[in-house]
């Protein structure tokens, strides 16, 4: 099979089973709407087992479609390109990683995506040790605001690999003034988890950063704080 036979199959797929009820219901999660077909769930899960029972699919078919699918916009085809590159654990290389960094700069522009590629394709690089945590550097500074979203929810299971999470702390030190609300999110959520797992060296970083950095960090941060545990990182006036 060809990437232009693979991406026409999951995209007549998608508009034949297209349903706008769906569409409304996830809307509210998305801040400027859902861009998506509103493809049933159990329909979807289906259509990924045909594709992987075809015995012509194989990583470098996913990768080389993978663009064709996350161009278009729409959610369920940008969805089928990272479920299906998740089915090939054993093939990762530095390469396969590199393809996914380049899908941000093609198509990755929304919050889902992006945690599904940050919570799942991230940390099995970083598990099978084809890359390094440092090796996101560069996406401290993307013009995508995705992109450096990515880089502290990417760390989220890293927290469960060591017990000293200050170098984790520096590595996310210059976005901590990014300007984006979903940068600041994904930094929360970030440090909310370390907080759990080290509170005394998370309340260090936090405490640094309390009057400076957006609140919406804090927020999210220390949601599960005790009301008077919040009040040490309220901002000074």
């Amino acid at each position: 099979m060809e990437p232009e036979q693979l991406f026409d199959d999951i995209h007549s797929f998608c508009v034949s089973n297209a349903d706008e009820a769906i569409v409304k219901k996830y809307s509210r999660y998305f801040k400027e709407g859902f861009p998506g077909y509103g493809i049933d769930h159990e329909k979807y899960e289906e259509k990924i087992k045909t594709i992987l029972s075809d015995p012509g699919t194989d990583l470098k078919l996913i990768l080389a479609a993978a663009p064709l699918l996350i161009t278009t916009g729409k959610y369920e085809e940008t969805n089928f390109a990272i479920r299906l590159t998740l089915a090939f654990p054993k093939q990762f290389t530095k390469e396969t990683f590199l393809s996914v960094d380049h899908w941000f700069d093609i198509g990755i522009n929304n919050w889902a995506h992006t945690d599904y590629i940050s919570g799942e394709l991230i940390p099995l690089f970083l598990k099978k040790e084809i890359i390094q945590y440092t090796d996101l550097t560069l996406w401290r500074i993307a013009a995508n605001k995705f992109k450096r979203r990515a880089v502290p929810v990417s760390l989220i299971k890293q927290l469960k690999t060591t017990p000293d999470f200050n170098p984790f702390f520096t590595f996310i030190d210059p976005i901590m003034m990014d300007p984006e609300r979903e940068v600041h999110q994904g930094l929360g959520w970030f440090l909310r988890e370390a907080w759990k797992k080290q509170p005394e060296p998370t309340e260090t970083f936090l405490l640094k950063w309390k009057n400076s950095a957006a609140r919406l960090i804090f927020q999210y941060a220390t949601e599960k704080m005790s009301p008077v545990q919040k009040l040490r990182f309220r901002k000074e006036k």
